[in-house]
């Protein structure tokens, strides 16, 4: 459903001639704020802005919908003052979400439809975070190359990262030091029995870079809190 969801999105975002849906690319803000996503339609105006919640791994949430001076109607389990929505012109609008909680953080986006093109369009989303001095941080171990691994001329690392407060997190890898990207891929978080998320990130190198014994890293940033794990072949059996 999930995957369909962005299907559905990538493809009518992309027919030509459809109006451009604009989003803030990410906000973050601190557990018991009042935060502002602003929406922008484009050249659509005089159409209702719906917006839709989806945390990671999960089917996207109606929120509400929203036109002018009229009274927004939510989906189920999103009610007021927690969320509301304004509008400063017939195709700028804004979803309002007050007293903002971990559980709020999620990717928010705005959907309109139109007319002309005869489309619905979606923006490409603002993703949320919201950040809690009292959320512990999130569980990270590294686990070495396997010994099927070890004998190829690549080895994989992975990185189990478990109890984030939040649906995902920022991962990023570095070899003694120094930022990598290649060979780098995170997957999608999952939500674990105790409601909290799991995720999974893998890093790919040359088998002759572990054999030198590099320091290899792997940092997580999940609501405001940052862990840091390191391995080295030598500390390995």
């Amino acid at each position: 459903m999930m995957r369909i969801f962005f299907t559905f999105f990538t493809l009518l975002t992309c027919v030509s001639g459809v109006t451009v849906v604009t989003q803030t690319p990410e906000l973050t803000v601190d557990k018991g704020n009042k935060v502002t996503i602003n929406c922008n339609l484009g050249s659509v105006t005089d159409r209702p802005a719906r917006w839709y919640k989806q945390i990671s791994g999960e089917v996207p949430q109606y929120v509400l919908r929203f036109y002018h001076a009229h009274s927004p109607t939510y989906g189920s389990g999103f009610s007021a003052p927690k969320f509301t929505s304004t509008s400063s012109s017939k195709s700028d609008y804004s979803l309002i979400i007050n007293n903002v909680d971990v559980r709020d953080s999620a990717v928010y986006y705005c959907h309109t439809w139109d007319s002309s093109a005869g489309e619905h369009v979606f923006g490409q989303g603002t993703k949320l975070i919201v950040t809690d001095s009292g959320v512990s941080p999130p569980v990270v171990k590294i686990l070495p190359p396997s010994s099927e691994d070890v004998s190829s001329s690549k080895v994989t690392l992975v990185c189990l990262i478990n109890d984030m407060s939040v649906g995902f997190a920022d991962v990023s890898w570095f070899v003694n030091g120094n930022s990598v990207t290649d060979g780098v891929f995170t997957g999608s978080a999952e939500q674990q029995p105790n409601e909290k998320f799991k995720l999974s990130s893998y890093l790919t190198i040359e088998r002759s870079e572990w054999e030198k014994d590099k320091d290899l890293t792997c940092k997580v940033t999940a609501a405001g809190k940052i862990t840091n794990t390191k391995i080295k072949k030598s500390q390995c059996n």
